[in-house]
């Protein structure tokens, strides 16, 4: 049982699984944006034609999971399992997309961390043999967060800087056994970490530990350093976030330097507005499935350590007073 471990908190692949086909959907906000270009789609409208956000969230990760299997070659029947997550109560948005596709659901909640945890429950099921291949989703769509996390979306609430901006759009990728595409050679599934922020308006400050500690530990278990990867994603610490877990990492002997990217502070230009920066559980997971997973099979980035971070509250923890807790999960992506 212990082959695939290394250390405390990481697996290792024996068989490293793949990524085959993957499929990027944004909104307008998102395709304005630095990575624009990058994404597969862009959507004009962010309703989408939907009368109700929830509904639009929820045909955003439903198209992106059906273009992946097309992206990959394959059909419903030909995927094993269907691993989704979102940021609405019970997750709807992908319940009732694995209702319309028909594949045997799992469900998972890590804010927005869902894609690598996702990404990663896959890789382990199909290392073990338990699944040829995976389907793995996630969405999110601002107007969903602002009215079940924050205010109702027709107040004209004024933005602390602090504040991040929930991308809009979906994402999924398809992780099977054989194929063409990057490996996903290691996976670290993190610790819940708390340090007392009670601000849910700083959610970098409250992710920041948690990534940090994921990251460390990751080094720890592998014997590996910065040094060894072409690219650090974070996501989504924004601006704020980011330098915090720099500053945090940098305490523990570890420059990162120009090596270090987080999503949330690359989705959006500063002309953009948007506080400081993007979240979202699309946020980190379009980042890795467009433009990490383009730049790889450019050749400019052949071993990739992504870490997607979440924030672990809800509206009523944070009217009762509750601090805010943070998790983080990390695995690998290498090319060849």
């Amino acid at each position: 049982m212990t082959a695939k471990r290394v250390g405390q908190f990481t697996v290792q692949f024996s068989q490293p699984p793949r990524i085959v086909g993957a499929f990027t959907l944004m909104g307008p906000r998102e395709g304005q944006g630095p990575l624009g270009k990058y994404f597969d789609a862009i959507v004009d409208d962010y309703m989408w034609g939907e009368y109700q956000p929830e509904k639009a969230e929820r045909k955003f990760l439903e198209h992106a999971a059906r273009r992946a299997l097309e992206r990959a070659g394959v059909s419903e029947n030909d995927v094993d399992y269907f691993i989704a997550g979102d940021l609405m109560n019970q997750i709807v948005s992908s319940t009732f997309s694995a209702r319309s596709l028909g594949i045997p659901h799992i469900g998972v909640f890590a804010a927005c961390a869902t894609s690598t945890l996702g990404l990663s429950l896959a890789a382990m099921l199909v290392d073990g043999g338990f699944a040829r291949r995976v389907l793995v989703a996630t969405a999110s769509h601002y107007q969903t967060a602002e009215r079940q996390y924050r205010y109702p979306i027709e107040l004209n609430i004024q933005r602390k800087p602090t504040n991040q901006w929930t991308a809009t759009g979906g994402a999924a990728a398809v992780v099977a056994a054989e194929g063409e595409g990057p490996r996903i050679s290691h996976v670290t599934v993190g610790r819940v970490m708390d340090w007392g922020v009670k601000d849910a308006n700083h959610m970098g400050a409250a992710m920041a530990p948690a990534a940090m500690d994921t990251l460390l530990r990751h080094f720890q278990d592998t014997n590996t350093t910065p040094a060894d990867f072409d690219l650090i994603l974070t996501g989504d610490l924004a601006q704020h976030g980011s330098k915090l877990f720099r500053e945090l990492v940098k305490r523990e002997g570890h420059t990162l330097g120009g090596k270090h990217m987080d999503a949330g502070a690359s989705l959006y230009s500063p002309e953009q507005q948007p506080g400081a920066g993007a979240s979202g559980a699309v946020c980190s997971a379009s980042v890795l499935l467009a433009y990490v997973l383009k730049e790889m099979a450019k050749g400019r980035y052949r071993r990739v350590l992504a870490l997607a971070t979440g924030c672990l509250h809800n509206a009523l923890t944070t009217q009762q007073g509750d601090s805010c807790p943070g998790v983080c999960h990390a695995l690998v992506l290498e090319n060849g």
